[in-house]
């Protein structure tokens, strides 16, 4: 019998795990998950900040990446770039089964306090591209509106790319557009577009305790609490229905093009009083991904339902959105919010990283 995660995969749909650590990769874990259908991963700067400053995994490398580098940046990346490669290389067979667009990924981040300098993050995604060296190795790029201009650059250089931190279906469709334009500068110079694919990460739960925060504060109904961020899934998906179409594209797919899927991140529910695998379930549909928590995934796998849920009442989330902007709450300023939020909170992460690793450095080996 199917577990959860591969009656998944039977529906189109691509479940990913959204964490990565040492320990993960090198005890069995994510084996262990790759076996039960996980097929590809994310990381971020949180997570990193968490798995280094837990424990003592690191402790050895560190010491001996302390002797010759003392910048907390480069550091990281040392550490980090262990952890994605070993990653990687685990996943290969599931990247090898399938094309360029489908699984076997792992998502490693640009830094974040790049989010806003187009060149400093190409020159960014083209180092860590060439220092990890894997074919299954995705670039996240935040798509914000150097982000995009980065996410174009990095694709006509043949350079998988994960477009993180998108809330807005005006900066997905943004994203799309950038990837498609990257896939026409590398055909006409010649390239493989068999060998670049993208994902589209656009994020929920956030949209929706964002906006429930503001329906509280304008009175508006309760029962609109915990909807927006479904239905905008949904009007993304159905955009990327729209621009993966037609007599151009299927000229770019006849020579090697896959399409920038989308990818449902922040799954994870954050009101106890909703079912905690509500945000995998509405969403479910073909040519997509939704990468999930370790929580979240281990609560999919003990009693989530599969069934086709994306694509059925898209008329209703466009009555969503009329209702909350009835009521006062302002969609071009929420995911204004949350993107400055979201780049915010990365960078926040990765100085908290830098300053665990100071700390670290004078634990082990002294100042």
């Amino acid at each position: 019998m199917p577990t959860s995660l591969q009656s998944l995969a039977d529906s189109g749909q691509s479940p990913w795990v959204d964490y990565l650590s040492r320990v993960f990769v090198h005890d069995g874990d994510l084996a262990g998950l790759v076996a039960d259908g996980v097929a590809g991963v994310t990381s971020n700067p949180t997570i990193f900040q968490a798995a280094i400053a837990d424990g003592d995994a690191y402790d050895q490398q560190m010491r001996e990446v302390l002797r010759s580098e003392v910048d907390p940046k480069q550091v990281f990346l040392a550490l980090a770039i262990q952890d994605i490669r070993a990653a990687c290389d685990l996943l290969r067979p599931v990247y090898d089964r399938g094309d360029s667009s489908r699984d076997g990924w792992v998502s490693f981040e640009v830094d974040p306090h790049l989010a806003h300098e187009a060149q400093a993050t190409v020159d960014e995604a083209v180092s860590l591209h060439r220092r990890i060296d894997r074919p299954n190795l995705f670039i996240k790029v935040p798509g914000t509106e150097a982000g995009l201009v980065a996410v174009e650059e990095t694709i006509a250089r043949g350079i998988p790319v994960n477009v993180t931190l998108l809330f807005s279906l005006e900066r997905h469709r943004a994203a799309a557009q950038a990837y498609l334009r990257g896939l026409r500068r590398l055909r006409d110079t010649g390239g493989d577009l068999r060998s670049v694919a993208s994902v589209a990460s656009f994020f929920v739960s956030r949209v929706d305790a964002e906006a429930d925060r503001r329906l509280e504060e304008k009175g508006g109904p309760a029962e609109l609490k915990g909807t927006l961020g479904i239905a905008n899934a949904k009007l993304a998906y159905e955009a990327y229905e729209e621009i993966f179409t037609g007599d151009e594209w299927a000229g770019l797919v006849a020579i090697g093009a896959s399409p920038q899927r989308c990818l449902w991140a922040s799954t994870s529910m954050k009101n106890p009083d909703r079912r905690d695998v509500t945000y995998v379930e509405q969403l479910i549909g073909p040519n997509t991904v939704t990468t999930m928590p370790r929580p979240t995934l281990e609560a999919f796998v003990d009693h989530g339902l599969v069934a086709g849920t994306l694509t059925t009442d898209v008329e209703g989330a466009r009555r969503t959105f009329a209702r909350f902007a009835a009521a006062g709450v302002d969609y071009d300023d929420v995911v204004a919010e949350l993107e400055r939020q979201g780049v915010a909170a990365f960078v926040d992460s990765f100085q908290q990283l830098f300053d665990g690793i100071a700390d670290k450095r004078s634990a082990l080996v002294g100042t």
